[in-house]
């Protein structure tokens, strides 16, 4: 067995003992992302109106319309599309903003493009695994980062912790 082939098998154990863990979130552990390519349609099928117009429209919903504003327990806020782990409610603040904040996602779980619709430039972020649009990041959170990972709560689901992951969609 040589380097590589050792290499693949360990991150491929790591990835199946994170998502067998109920506490996933809270221990980070950087796993292989595979895309899940479905056609719009598909998820309009799968998905409520609302949670389709923001996830794949990239629309936004109304401030302080969502439940997951006032959700503090533990647990894991996963994309509302596919089910990958996005972020700990470790990482969760109340910014006051209207919408569900996140210090940090789980590493490797989002990936970030320029946003220039409201002609400044913004960061918007995606769920790495089905690309569903779920909000944008600006630099006035509190520590550790000073990130405010700022969530449409449409496109999350809220799993308390110690309750099974759900299985992501194929």
């Amino acid at each position: 067995m040589n380097r590589r082939n050792i290499l693949k098998s360990l991150a491929a154990i790591t990835a199946l003992s994170w998502l067998g863990n109920s506490n996933a979130a809270t221990t980070p552990v950087q796993t292989i992302i595979r895309p899940l390519k479905k056609s719009k349609a598909e998820w309009k099928k799968l998905l409520p109106a609302a949670s389709y117009d923001v996830l794949f429209e990239e629309n936004t919903e109304r401030t302080n319309s969502s439940e997951l504003n006032k959700e503090h327990r533990a647990g894991t806020f996963v994309c509302a599309a596919c089910y990958l782990p996005l972020f700990s409610s470790n990482a969760k603040f109340d910014s006051g903003t209207g919408w569900p904040s996140f210090t940090y996602p789980i590493e490797g779980h989002v990936a970030t493009k320029n946003d220039y619709s409201l002609i400044w430039p913004r960061t918007e972020y995606h769920c790495a695994r089905c690309s569903g649009h779920q909000g944008h990041v600006f630099d006035d959170g509190p520590k550790p980062t000073g990130q405010r990972w700022c969530n449409n709560g449409v496109a999350l689901k809220f799993i308390l912790k110690g309750s099974p992951l759900p299985a992501l969609r194929v």
